[in-house]
C-alpha cells in the first residue's frame, strides 16, 4: 500500500514538473542576429571617392586686360591722315574765335529769306551754331509759327532738333533775340533729311528781333 501511495506521488510530481521545464526551456532562448564586418575603428575611417584636385596652374587669357604687354607698342595717331569722313560735306568745324563778327550795319535790319528745298523725308535734322566769334548769340526757333525752342544759345558746336514734316510747304524761322558782344547775331545752318545727308547750308546775319527763314517742302 506504501508503495502504491508513493509511485502515485511521484507520477503527480512529474505530471507537474514537466510542463516548467518546458517554459523554463523556452524562456533560455535568445535571438540570434547576424554577426557583420565593419571597419569604423579603422585610421581610414569613411572613405569617399576620390577627387581631382585643382590645377595650380592659370590658364593665360588673352582678353584679360592683366594679360597685356605693357611692352607693346601701338602705332602712334596720325592727325594728319584723311580718314573720308568730310570728303562729302566739306564743313569748316572750327570756329573763328580769334575774329570779330562783321560790323552791326543797317543792311542786317531786316529779315532774310534762306532760301526753299524739298525732299521726300518724314522728318529733317536742323542744326545750328555760331561760325563767327562766340560771343553769345541766342535765338528763337519757330516751326509753322509755333515755337518749338523758345531761347538757345549759339556756341562753337553745332545743336538743333528734328521736324516731323506736314504735307507740303513747312516754314522753319530763326530769330535773333540778341547780338552778342559784337557784330550782328551770326550763325551757320544745317538741315540734313532722314537718311543723314545734307541737304542745305546756310549762313545768317541778323540784328535783334529780325528773322532768318527756310522752308521745306515735303514731296
Amino acid at each position: 500500500m506504501i508503495v502504491v501511495k508513493n509511485l502515485l506521488i511521484f507520477l503527480l510530481l512529474a505530471v507537474i514538473c514537466l510542463p516548467l521545464h518546458a517554459q523554463l526551456d523556452q524562456s533560455n532562448k535568445s535571438v540570434q542576429f547576424e554577426q557583420t564586418e565593419d571597419n569604423f575603428r579603422s585610421q581610414e575611417g569613411l572613405r569617399l571617392p576620390a577627387k581631382e584636385k585643382p590645377s595650380l596652374s592659370i590658364t593665360r587669357d588673352n582678353f584679360d586686360p592683366r594679360n597685356v604687354n605693357l611692352e607693346e607698342k601701338e602705332e602712334p595717331l596720325d592727325m594728319t591722315k584723311d580718314d573720308g569722313l568730310m570728303e562729302n560735306n566739306n564743313v569748316d568745324l572750327t570756329p573763328k574765335y580769334f575774329t570779330k563778327d562783321k560790323q552791326a550795319t543797317e543792311e542786317y535790319a531786316r529779315d532774310q529769306n534762306l532760301g526753299q528745298f524739298s525732299t521726300g523725308s518724314d522728318f529733317v535734322k536742323v542744326m545750328y551754331r555760331d561760325h563767327e566769334y562766340v560771343d553769345g548769340d541766342m535765338i528763337r526757333v519757330f516751326v509753322n509759327g509755333d515755337i518749338v525752342q523758345s531761347q538757345v544759345y549759339l556756341g562753337s558746336g553745332f545743336k538743333g532738333i528734328s521736324v516731323a514734316l506736314d504735307e507740303g510747304v513747312n516754314t522753319i524761322e530763326f530769330q535773333a533775340l540778341n547780338q552778342g558782344d559784337s557784330g550782328p547775331n551770326t550763325a551757320e545752318l544745317h538741315v540734313y533729311n532722314d537718311d543723314g545727308e545734307i541737304i542745305s547750308a546756310k549762313e545768317w546775319n541778323l540784328l535783334t528781333g529780325y528773322k532768318a527763314t527756310i522752308q521745306v517742302l515735303k514731296e
